[in-house]
């Protein structure tokens, strides 16, 4: 869903705490879709910028698209996700799958 979502051969997603995550401007353009039963996206309903993940697989926790967030961050990529239906000919091996760990 997400090669789909975005257009690519996936997507790196920043997971943080919903208590510690706060939108400072932009929030009622901020609208939400439910991308399958247990899981929510929501886009700009201005310029249709894909924002943010939620899931029921990561509870507490908003996904936020990393190229939509400004400079550095204070982490890097830790993991792959749904790592089973990537596309063949993108290399995700530079980073341990969680879930054959």
């Amino acid at each position: 869903m997400c090669q789909r979502a975005h257009g690519a051969a996936f997507v790196t997603w920043v997971g943080v705490p919903l208590e510690h995550f706060s939108l400072t401007q932009g929030e009622t353009s901020v609208r939400w879709y439910a991308s399958s039963d247990d899981s929510r996206r929501g886009f700009c309903d201005l310029c249709g910028s894909s924002l943010f993940f939620r899931s029921e697989r990561w509870p507490g926790e908003l996904h936020v698209v990393r190229a939509n967030i400004p400079g550095e961050i204070d982490r890097a990529p830790d993991g792959n996700a749904y790592s089973e239906s990537r596309v063949s000919w993108a290399r995700t091996d530079e980073i341990e799958d969680p879930s054959t760990t």
